[in-house]
């Protein structure tokens, strides 16, 4: 079960990422995003930073990256795909996921521990959660803002694609969005780091199931 982890200029929760993966059985790989060939892997992550420094906006120039190429048609084969932070901000750049991430309400950085509620288990990264069930998974961003037009929130409440809300907003996402996947469910993005929520010793344990349920489905994929 190997896993890419994707590293653009800017990058820096790769190496939580690749521990986590490793902890839970896969065999996770750092990938450079001037790569441009995924053919080894049974699953992607992209993983939070700053790639490219945010300029312009997060994620608007490393969707240019010649690993997107790669990872578009990685991901029309139903590989798994998830993107955490940055790695979010980045699919919705590439067209992979719908909509977009602003700015947070209050123009304010935010870094604390929320508590997300499963809103689907339809998607590579929830599969083995529960509907309804709350975790407490840290967030840090400054444009963890979820936003898209009526037609595309109207689509994502027909297709079962809210994966994860806020309990309590802290953003002003959208309709409380934390994380959402495309119509197949096998790309998943969200703005908490699952990652850094592997251990009590650490304050929450609750990234287990969803990073679980990723690893779990590079077997069925």
């Amino acid at each position: 079960m190997r896993v890419g982890v994707v590293v653009f200029p800017g990058s820096n929760c790769e190496y939580d990422a690749l521990g986590a993966l490793n902890e839970l059985g896969a065999s996770a790989e750092l990938v450079w995003h001037a790569d441009s060939d995924l053919d080894a892997f049974d699953g992607v992550v992209l993983p939070g930073g700053f790639a490219h420094g945010d300029y312009l906006r997060p994620g608007a120039i490393a969707r240019f990256s010649p690993v997107m190429g790669a990872l578009g048609a990685f991901a029309a084969s139903g590989r798994p795909v998830l993107g955490i932070c940055n790695g979010f901000q980045v699919l919705t750049e590439a067209g992979l996921l719908p909509g977009a991430l602003q700015k947070n309400r209050g123009l304010t950085f935010l870094s604390m521990p929320v508590t997300l509620v499963v809103a689907s288990t339809r998607s590579v990264l929830t599969r083995g959660a529960r509907v309804g069930q709350e975790l407490v998974i840290p967030i840090n961003h400054f444009s963890g803002n979820y936003t898209c037009d009526d037609a595309t929130h109207a689509s994502l409440l027909a297709h079962d694609q809210i994966v994860l809300r806020y309990a309590d907003n802290p953003n002003g996402s959208r309709d409380d969005i934390a994380g959402i996947s495309n119509e197949a469910g096998n790309v998943v993005g969200l703005m908490p780091h699952p990652e850094r929520a592997m251990s009590t010793l650490l304050g929450s344990a609750d990234g287990r199931v969803l990073l679980e349920s990723f690893v779990g489905s590079l077997v069925r994929a």
